[in-house]
């Protein structure tokens, strides 16, 4: 059988994006991929078709797929749902959990055609690549007992629990440690040691985890200091290692030293290689159908699609190439546009990397 690519184009500026890579993918097949395409639905746009954000369904083609492309979901349409398990952000969450996508990688990669871009000085972001590799299935995200309940005189609270074991953080760490060994060989492990019991755990099972690797340096900073350090002197990360909550806050700090995130793809992993690829960014429903959207970071995760799920690194080459082909032919969707940059829609940047594609 042939492997199966799961496409989710989901909710906002999710469709038009997917088309997008969707195109990619397709001349992948053509240059020798042998994989097939399928299509679901997940978030608002499930919710509107069945009422729920996750159907069985779309679960079950995960599951069966080797490969998942997430456009976004979410917005504010579905914003004031009252049962908060069918929000659309419920089925993003109970794919990565019923899949175990635990290895969140998030690349925070500077274009050198867009260091203007960046919100920090060029010299400050020139050559900056970093790996930021969150776990993704635990944490405070995903912690029980969580809810909300009233105290005598019915005041209301809130109230979620951060809870890891040591097998889950040896397993996102040893994530971190060979992916390092691939790059600089350097991990930053970033938790809040000072305060919370289970980042003292996080600390301690990394610390011994290292032992099993003498060729990486590995150093600690609580997460308040990472995020200083990020916009201070960000290229003295190579890999940062963190939980979900952290990893969540971090990356997409990250995202915006390369000057947009709508540049930055992301790819979410188990111990199968089975994974879900998404851009960074979120569904945009402003911008919603109006063909401005930025298809970059959904082509880029294509190519970690199959660096990483199917290992063709050349093709997954050859996409980033054409991506810096276009970037060089001075394209900009809005998001990174200068004074004086030809701005192009949605469609022209995404058959301007098609073409590209082709002609590499």
């Amino acid at each position: 059988m042939k492997d199966q690519i799961l496409i989710l184009p989901g909710d906002g500026i999710g469709p038009e994006i997917t088309f997008e890579a969707v195109k990619i993918i397709k001349a992948c097949q053509s240059a020798g991929l042998d994989v097939e395409l399928g299509y679901g639905k997940v978030g608002g746009d499930a919710i509107d078709a069945t009422g729920h954000p996750l159907p069985d369904e779309t679960l079950d083609a995960a599951r069966g797929a080797r490969a998942i492309l997430l456009g976004a979901v979410g917005g504010p349409k579905w914003d004031k749902l009252e049962d908060i398990s069918r929000r659309p952000e419920k089925g993003l969450l109970g794919i990565r959990k019923a899949l175990n996508l635990f290895g969140n990688l998030r690349p925070a990669i500077l274009y050198p055609q867009l260091a203007s871009a960046s919100s920090l000085k060029p010299e400050i972001v020139a050559g900056l690549d970093i790996m930021i590799v969150r776990e993704l299935t635990g944490g405070i995200y995903f912690g029980q007992p969580r809810g909300f309940s009233e105290r005598d005189g019915g005041v209301r609270y809130g109230y979620n629990t951060y809870v890891y074991d040591e097998e889950e953080i040896r397993r996102i760490g040893r994530v971190a440690f060979e992916m390092a060994r691939k790059r600089s060989k350097r991990v930053c492990s970033v938790d809040k040691a000072n305060v919370l019991e289970v980042t003292m755990l996080w600390r301690e099972v990394i610390t011994e985890l290292a032992k099993e690797y003498p060729d990486v340096e590995l150093s600690h900073m609580y997460v308040d200091n990472a995020a200083m350090q990020l916009v201070r002197a960000p290229k003295q990360f190579d890999v940062i290692v963190t939980g979900n909550m952290f990893g969540d806050i971090l990356s997409d700090e990250a995202a915006m030293l390369t000057g947009s995130i709508g540049m930055l793809p992301s790819a979410s992993l188990n111990e199968r290689g089975q994974g879900m690829f998404e851009p960074c960014h979120g569904s945009a429903p402003d911008i919603a159908g109006q063909n401005l959207a930025n298809p970059l970071a959904t082509i880029l995760s294509v190519a970690m699609m199959l660096r990483y799920s199917f290992d063709q690194p050349a093709l997954a080459a050859r996409i980033e190439a054409a991506v810096g082909e276009v970037l060089d032919q001075g394209l900009r969707t809005a998001d990174i546009a200068a004074p004086g940059d030809r701005q192009v829609s949605t469609r022209e940047m995404g058959d301007a990397v098609l073409a590209a594609f082709q002609a590499g």
